[in-house]
């Protein structure tokens, strides 16, 4: 969908371990490519993957300040943009980081770890109404008022520290059925109020359109609901506008084979849209 050209400049607006950077690299040898991660240990495997390839250009930054540095770095205009809006294996798996419900680690879900606000701030710091609001609208959990509650009796007797008692204290609550473990939503909603997810999106969106040439695509990979609305909405606004054609109509999902060989693909959306 991206159709790399030799010539070309391409924005990797999440480069995490560099696995769609090196694609981009290999498929068009030659290109310019340009990676922003907000993760510094992300951006040091990148580094180390992709040393072999000339005109790489690694920043550590939001991509929703990619226009920023695209203009920073001496370039103006880029022939393509890939963002992938879910958080890597590797940073759930990454010790002491905080983003598993299964590990016994503190409460942190930073995905830029020089930040200041960090999931245990929020679980212990946020209103009983403010944390249900959250619960809901980031994790759309039907529960969220309950969870809220049983947080606020908890850290009410001593402070939610860990990763594995806050998991705890919402199976309690709401009890356990099915596959999905009851804390999933819960913990996706705080890691997305930790790391202002949707907000940067909408914005990176924008950012990104203005920064395409004419005919260069812009591919997003969206994981929940309330990421792929947001592309749809931002595309369909783009279209509405002049600005963009709507490559994908509907957003293409991973066949049965790849959902296989990675499981974590299962429940990614591609949206694609070309300036014009």
């Amino acid at each position: 969908m991206l159709q790399p050209r030799q010539d070309g400049i391409y924005v990797d607006a999440t480069v995490g371990a560099g696995g769609h950077a090196e694609d981009i690299l290999r498929s068009a040898q030659g290109c310019t490519l340009i990676g922003l991660d907000r993760d510094e240990s992300a951006l040091e495997i990148a580094k180390e993957r992709l040393k072999e390839y000339d005109s790489v250009h690694l920043v550590k930054e939001n991509f929703s300040n990619m226009g920023a540095v695209v203009n920073g770095l001496g370039f103006f205009r880029v022939n393509g943009i890939v963002l992938d809006a879910g958080v890597s294996t590797m940073q759930l798996k990454a010790e002491g980081r905080g983003f598993s419900f299964l590990k016994d680690e503190p409460l942190d879900m930073r995905m830029d770890q020089g930040r200041g606000l960090t999931a245990e701030k929020v679980i212990n710091g946020y209103t009983e109404r403010d944390l249900a609001d959250i619960i809901w609208k980031y994790g759309e959990e039907r529960f969220s008022r309950k969870i809220a509650k049983a947080i606020v009796r908890a850290r009410d007797k001593s402070p939610v520290r860990t990763c594995m008692e806050l998991a705890g204290i919402i199976e309690k609550a709401v009890g356990r059925k099915g596959r999905i473990h009851p804390a999933t939503r819960t913990f996706q909603a705080i890691r997305i109020e930790v790391n202002r997810e949707l907000e940067e999106l909408s914005t990176a969106i924008q950012s990104g359109a203005d920064l395409l040439e004419t005919g260069g695509r812009f591919c997003v990979l969206s994981y929940h609901s309330l990421e792929d609305r947001i592309v749809k909405h931002a595309f369909r606004k783009l279209a509405k506008e002049g600005v963009f054609n709507i490559i994908t109509k509907k957003p293409l999902a991973p066949g049965r084979e790849e959902q296989i060989l990675n499981p974590s693909s299962r429940s990614a959306k591609l949206r694609v849209g070309e300036r014009v």
